[in-house]
């Protein structure tokens, strides 16, 4: 499955997003079928501790935990 940067034209939230061949993707703020697919730019993998810390910082305001393990995955789901 591809992973694809998109935006909504309807709220215009920015997100990434595992997308199987076929499936319509939909903003997961609004709902909105409405997207535009964005260029994305491969990054390197963080290195120091900084780097990490400030990635898993913008994926948990993005939404999406998949830069925790799941033992943190785990911890930060029972704090909210």
């Amino acid at each position: 499955m591809p992973l694809y940067d998109y935006q909504c034209r309807d709220c215009h939230l920015q997100f990434e997003l595992l997308v199987r061949s076929g499936a319509s993707p939909v903003c997961p703020h609004c709902g909105g079928s409405a997207l535009d697919k964005q260029v994305s730019a491969p990054a390197p993998p963080g290195r120091s501790k900084a780097i990490i810390a400030s990635a898993r910082r913008q994926a948990a305001r993005e939404g999406h935990l998949s830069n925790y393990s799941a033992a943190e995955r785990s911890k930060l789901l029972r704090q909210g």
